[in-house]
């Protein structure tokens, strides 16, 4: 299993490969079409995340031990920021999520680059995981 440190590690590497932010925006916005089709019936006040300007649903359940994730967003560059952040939790243990700091963020310029909102949003999703890691992690610990 490919750590949370590994893939945080090539996503910056990823991200490094463009010269300029709007390659960058091009790059995450093609990430967020990668996402795979997310049921309607998953979309619920429950799954909604709150303190995005878009709307976002992430659906998680634990299974073996782990936190599997889904998600969608109604908005392009959102969309994206989804499938970073499932490819950097989905599939992982609760404990190790708590344990990883979302250095990612800072490393690939999303501080600096991405608007109040956008930010907020993004925030919003890490908070909603690190919660529900939390939550299993203490009914299975």
């Amino acid at each position: 299993m490919t750590t949370i440190a590994q893939v945080q590690a090539e996503l910056v590497e990823e991200f490094a490969l463009f010269d300029d932010w709007m390659s960058r925006y091009e790059y995450v916005i093609d990430l967020g079409k990668t996402l795979p089709e997310f049921p309607d019936d998953l979309k619920t006040e429950q799954n909604r995340i709150r303190g995005c300007q878009s709307q976002v649903w992430l659906d998680m359940e634990f299974t073996d031990g782990l936190l599997n994730i889904k998600g969608c967003s109604d908005a392009a560059i959102v969309s994206g920021l989804v499938a970073i952040v499932l490819r950097v939790y989905s599939g992982q243990t609760p404990e190790d999520i708590l344990a990883a700091k979302p250095d990612f963020i800072a490393d690939i310029g999303f501080t600096d680059h991405l608007s109040p909102t956008r930010s907020n949003g993004l925030h919003s999703m890490l908070r909603t995981i690190y919660q529900r890691a939390g939550q299993y992690s203490a009914v299975n610990g």
